[in-house]
């Protein structure tokens, strides 16, 4: 099937209900983007960023990939931060994972998936970190459970690592890194208790020296 038919259906009605709504809706937000947010989520199909947190689109900068990774030398990434910082000049970045993420998940595991394995590597790593934590766990579920958050906090403070993020608080901009995870069963975000708002609250190792 050369044209998704059903999905070209989908977007009209999506349109028109939105115009019904609000008729200027489009003709405003096709002159800027003004969002308050950048969110850093896990490409999976059922954590939408928009429609979990009750926003539309404009309202939102996002990011995703398998298991909402920030890697240092992931220049998709990191131009998506530089550009929600310093042109969008977004207030907060999320970092949202979610229970029972199969990325996650395969992660725990021995079992290669191909080129993804590279990828997972990095949450092995955050594994490695906690191990005796993790390992203590008995119930699978609980510990798949935990590496998801830790994950999360893992990736909040590489994104506050970046010079990119350093550069603004040292600039005076007003920017906060949070950390959250949504349950997928039954759609409730759950804050972990996890925020940066300064360069003062990262280790001096990971401390960028700016110009």
């Amino acid at each position: 099937m050369r044209i998704l038919k059903n999905l070209f259906d989908s977007n009209r009605k999506w349109a028109k209900k939105i115009k019904e709504t609000d008729p200027d809706f489009f003709a405003k937000l096709s002159r800027q983007q003004n969002p308050e947010y950048l969110w850093i989520g896990c490409s999976d199909s059922r954590v939408p960023s928009n429609q979990i947190v009750g926003m539309m689109p404009g309202e939102i900068f996002v990011h995703r990939n398998i298991a909402n990774v920030v890697i240092h030398t992931d220049l998709n990434c990191l131009s998506v931060i530089q550009f929600a910082v310093e042109v969008l000049k977004v207030k907060h970045i999320i970092v949202c994972g979610h229970y029972g993420c199969g990325g996650i998940k395969a992660a725990m595991g021995k079992e290669s998936y191909g080129l993804i394995d590279t990828w997972l590597r990095h949450i092995k790593d955050v594994y490695r970190y906690h191990q005796d934590k993790l390992d203590a766990i008995e119930d699978e579920q609980e510990k798949l459970n935990l590496l998801c958050e830790l994950n999360v906090i893992e990736q909040v403070a590489n994104v506050c690592h970046t010079s990119i993020v350093q550069k603004a608080w040292e600039s005076g901009q007003e920017l906060s890194v949070h950390g959250w995870i949504y349950s997928i069963e039954d759609g409730i975000l759950k804050d972990l208790d996890v925020c940066v708002d300064g360069v003062h609250e990262i280790s001096d190792t990971y401390k960028v020296k700016l110009p």
